[in-house]
C-alpha cells in the first residue's frame, strides 16, 4: 500500500513540474493557450515586427488554439505603448488590439461618490 501511495506521488509530482514548465492553459474546452518562447516565433512574425513596427519590442508570444485553428498572440510595448498583434499559423498578419496604459504621471478618474 505504501508503494502504491508512492508512485501515485510521484505521479502528480511529474505532472506539476511538466505543466509548469510548458506554461499551457486551457481557456476553455475549445480553447488552448501556450506560452511561445520569443526566439521560436516564426520569422515571418519577427519580420513584420521590425518592419511595421519600428521601436517596438517583443515582450511575450502565446499560441491559442480554438477549434483546430491556430494563431499567435504577440504582446509589444514601446514606452507607455503596449499593443497585442495577432498572426495566423503562417505568419499572416490579421488584427491589432491596442491596450490602453495610463501613464506613471497620470491618475485614473476617481468614481463619483454615493449620494
Amino acid at each position: 500500500m505504501k508503494k502504491l501511495l508512492f508512485i501515485a506521488v510521484l505521479m502528480m509530482a511529474a505532472l506539476v513540474v511538466n505543466a509548469q514548465a510548458t506554461k499551457t492553459t486551457v481557456t476553455n474546452a475549445k480553447s488552448t493557450r501556450t506560452s511561445v518562447k520569443v526566439t521560436e516565433l516564426q520569422k515571418a512574425i519577427t519580420d513584420n515586427v521590425a518592419k511595421d513596427y519600428a521601436g517596438f519590442t517583443i515582450k511575450e508570444a502565446t499560441s491559442v488554439t480554438a477549434n483546430t485553428t491556430v494563431t499567435y498572440e504577440v504582446v509589444i510595448a514601446k514606452g507607455t505603448t503596449t499593443e497585442t498583434l495577432v498572426y495566423d499559423k503562417d505568419g499572416k498578419f490579421v488584427k491589432k488590439v491596442t491596450q490602453k496604459v495610463v501613464a506613471p504621471t497620470q491618475k485614473a478618474a476617481a468614481p463619483a461618490p454615493k449620494k
